[in-house]
């Protein structure tokens, strides 16, 4: 289990959440959710140590977030990639194996066919030697899925991985995360489609600028908690047919 304990992160002296303390289980797809600005790519963020927080702990079956960064993925939001970079989808794959090789060693034969294998998987070997830039936004989510698979990773998380990608893609990529739960691995997406939340999530975690509810998401998605996390207007239009509010 990632267990986040009492975890308070600011900006200059604006508080983003405090004393937050949520746990994330094993196989199980966790969706994160909340309104714009609430903190979800912060709190991953902070979980990840990628950026300071005030105080609070994150650990892992009780071993740190450094000791094992190794088995960690971590897709950011399409928009903070630097799509420049000179480095085609095949060598971009590669890297997922550079963690299991240790250091001042080169990817040989066996990690250059674990990748293409992973490429296969998720349909994109054509691509293999297209600059990552030239992707669509569903093939570059894949190309990410795939250097996840040759990490051979524990806890993948993923930040927006459908915003603005095609349906075929977002159906492969919801296929290989189930496949991926039912491993045993730890899965975390935050996500921003409120009407497939059931459909996607195991459990749930609703968020703004501090925990709303979490927990199995036929718990915590309700009219109440999305109300107090978005608007009433909102929990009205997701929630009538299922109250039976004509």
């Amino acid at each position: 289990m990632l267990n986040v304990k009492n975890l308070t992160v600011a900006y200059d002296d604006t508080p983003v959440f405090s004393d937050v303390a949520v746990n994330f289980n094993v196989g199980k797809i966790t969706g994160i959710i909340g309104p714009n600005g609430a903190g979800k790519s912060t709190l991953i963020k902070a979980i990840l140590n990628l950026i300071k927080v005030r105080k609070g702990t994150v650990d892992y079956d009780g071993q740190s977030i450094e000791k094992i960064r190794k088995r960690i993925a971590y897709v950011e939001q399409r928009k903070d990639l630097d799509l420049t970079f000179p480095i085609n989808v095949f060598d971009l794959v590669v890297t997922g194996t550079y963690g299991q090789l240790g250091l001042f060693k080169n990817p040989g034969k066996k990690e250059k066919q674990v990748s293409y294998d992973a490429l296969k998987k998720v349909s994109l070997e054509e691509f293999a030697n297209r600059q990552i830039g030239n992707l669509s936004g569903g093939q570059l989510q894949r190309v990410f899925i795939a250097r996840a698979i040759v990490q051979e990773a524990e806890i993948i998380i993923l930040d927006e991985p459908f915003v603005g990608i095609d349906l075929q893609s977002e159906t492969a990529i919801m296929k290989i995360l189930k496949q991926w739960r039912d491993e045993g691995k730890t899965i975390i997406v935050i996500h921003h489609d409120l009407n497939k939340v059931t459909k996607y999530f195991d459990d749930l975690v609703i968020l703004n600028h501090g925990i709303v509810d979490f927990g199995p998401t036929r718990e915590v998605y309700n009219s109440t908690n999305i109300e107090s996390a978005f608007s009433a207007d909102l929990s009205s239009v997701l929630f009538q047919e299922k109250e039976g509010v004509q």
